[in-house]
C-alpha cells in the first residue's frame, strides 16, 4: 500500500500548506441569521423518502435508517432545530426491473416547492451510483449525482440561492462504495479468467492427448458461460465431462487437485489484481473531494449562498461494511476517505465566512472508539436483519431488525447507514457546530 501512503503524504501536505495546518481562524462575529429555508444536497445518509414509493413503500421503507413514524435523518432533525419545515424529497420514483418487482418502476415525480436534493445512490459527479440500473441493480435508484441536484435546484431557483437559505452538503460516500464495488467484481472476473484457463490446462494435461483436449475444454467452458443461469461450478462441471470425453480418468482423486489448484490460482490472481489496483483508487477520491468543493465554492456559494454547512465523510473504514474485508482493505476504505476529505478541506479554503466545514470523520472516530460516552450499546453491528431488499436499511423497520435485541442504541442500522439515535448525534454535532459560529 506504499502508493495509498505516498497519495495520503502529499494531500496532507496540501492541506498543511493551504490551511497553514490549521482549522483555528475563524470569520468575525456576525449577527445570528434568521433562516427562511433549508436545502441539502448529497446521498442515502440526508435522502428523506426520494424512494419511498412503490414496493419501497410498501415494505414499510423509504429513509437509510431503522423507518418508523418518528425516525428522522440528521437533516430533518436540523430543520426543527432551526424552526424550519420538515424537508420534503425534490424527487421521487424508481427505474428499476418490472421483472424482478414491478413496484421497481415507479414514475419519476419532481415536486418544485421541495429542497431536499440528497438521494440514495448519488455521487458528486458520476451518475453510476450504488443501487442504479447502470451498476446492475434491479432496485433502479435514481442516483443523480449532486451535481445535477445543484443544477436542478438553481433552475427552480431562477439561478441563484436566497442569502436566507442554509444549505447542507454530504456526499462522498457512493463514490467510494461504488469505486470498490467495481474493484471487486474486475478483481472477481481476473480471477475468474485465471480460474478457467488453469482449469483448462490441468484437466487437458490428464487426458489422452493434450493438444487435442484442450481447445475441446475451451469450448465447452465457452459454450457454458453463455447458458442461462451459468456459474462456476456449472462451468466447471462441463470443462469436466469434456475432459472426461478426452480420455481423462473419472476418479474424483485426479480432478479434485486439478479443481483446487485452479481455485487457488483464480483467488491469487483476484487478490493480486485488487493491491495492484486498490492504491489508483486513492487519487480518483482525492479528485472526487475537489469536484464537490468546486460545487460549493462555485455553484452554491457562487450563486448567493451565505450559509453552506459542508460535512466531510464519516470514519468508513470502521463500518460493519468494512470491518467485514481484510485488513488490505479496511486500508485501502481508510485511504480513500482521508483522500477525499483532505481534498475537500484544502478545496475551501478562503471560504470560511460562508461555508462552515463540519468534521463529521473525527467525530465518528471517537463515537466508535468510546461508545459508551456517545450511549450506544453497539457499533459494530447491524441493527437490520435480513428483509426482502437484503439487509438495506432503506426497507427495514421494527418489523425486520434483529430478533430479541434492543437495537435503539445501536449506531448503524445496516453495514453503512446509520441508526436513528446515531442521526441524533449527527445532527446534534452538526448543531453545536452552527451554534459556534452563531448561525443557530
Amino acid at each position: 500500500m506504499r502508493q495509498t501512503n505516498l497519495a495520503l503524504a502529499i494531500l496532507t501536505a496540501a492541506v498543511l500548506s493551504a490551511c497553514g495546518g490549521s482549522d483555528n481562524d475563524t470569520p468575525a462575529a456576525q449577527p445570528k441569521p434568521q433562516f427562511a429555508a433549508q436545502v441539502s444536497f448529497g446521498d442515502s445518509l440526508s435522502d428523506v423518502g426520494t424512494y419511498k414509493v412503490g414496493a419501497v413503500a410498501a415494505l414499510g421503507g423509504g429513509k437509510y435508517t431503522v423507518n418508523g413514524a418518528t425516525a428522522k435523518n440528521w437533516t430533518e432533525i436540523m430543520a426543527a432545530n432551526a424552526g424550519l419545515a420538515a424537508p420534503c424529497p425534490a424527487v421521487t420514483g424508481l427505474t428499476g426491473n418490472a421483472a424482478v418487482n414491478p413496484g421497481f418502476v415507479v414514475p419519476v415525480t419532481d415536486f418544485p416547492s421541495c429542497n431536499s436534493y440528497a438521494m440514495g445512490g448519488a455521487r458528486v459527479t458520476n451518475p453510476k451510483g450504488p443501487g442504479s440500473l447502470a451498476a446492475g441493480s434491479a432496485l433502479g435508484q435514481l442516483t443523480y449525482p449532486v451535481v445535477d441536484q445543484v443544477t436542478r435546484h438553481l433552475a427552480r431557483k431562477g439561478g441563484t440561492f436566497s442569502a436566507t437559505d442554509v444549505v447542507y452538503v454530504m456526499a462522498g460516500g457512493n463514490d467510494a462504495l461504488q469505486l470498490l464495488a467495481d474493484l471487486t467484481a474486475a478483481s472477481t472476473a481476473e480471477g475468474g479468467k485465471v480460474y478457467f484457463s488453469t482449469l483448462i490446462q490441468g484437466l487437458a494435461a490428464k487426458s489422452a492427448n493434450p493438444a487435442v483436449a484442450g481447445p475441446a475444454i475451451a469450448s465447452a467452458v465457452a459454450t457454458a458461460s453463455v447458458a442461462p443461469g451459468a456459474t462456476q461450478a456449472t462451468i466447471t462441471a462441463a470443462a469436466v465431462n469434456a475432459a472426461f470425453l478426452q480420455g481423462m480418468s473419472t476418479d474424483a482423486a485426479v480432478r479434485g487437485p486439478i479443481i483446487q489448484a485452479a481455485a487457488d490460482a483464480g483467488t491469487k490472481a483476484g487478490a493480486d489484481y485488487g493491491a495492484a489496483n486498490g492504491p489508483a483508487l486513492v487519487p480518483v477520491m482525492a479528485q472526487a473531494g475537489k469536484e464537490l468543493a468546486d460545487l460549493v465554492r462555485n455553484q452554491i456559494v457562487g450563486k448567493g449562498a451565505k450559509y453552506v454547512v459542508l460535512v466531510n465523510l464519516p470514519d468508513l473504514a470502521s463500518s460493519p461494511s468494512a470491518k467485514s474485508q481484510s485488513a488490505s482493505s479496511q486500508q485501502l476504505i481508510a485511504g480513500m476517505v482521508n483522500g477525499f476529505n483532505i481534498a475537500l478541506r484544502v478545496g475551501i479554503d478562503g471560504l470560511e465566512s460562508k461555508v462552515l466545514y463540519v468534521d463529521l470523520f473525527t467525530q465518528t472516530q471517537l463515537q466508535v472508539a468510546n461508545p459508551a460516552t456517545y450511549g450506544y450499546t453497539n457499533t459494530s453491528a447491524a441493527a437490520c436483519g435480513t428483509n426482502l431488499l437484503g439487509g438495506t436499511s432503506l426497507v427495514c423497520n421494527a418489523t425486520n431488525t434483529l430478533a430479541g435485541v434492543d437495537v435503539s442504541k445501536y449506531m448503524f442500522a445496516d453495514t453503512v447507514h446509520p441508526t436513528p439515535y446515531a442521526n441524533t448525534l449527527i445532527a446534534q454535532y452538526v448543531t453545536d457546530q452552527m451554534k459556534a459560529r452563531g448561525w443557530l
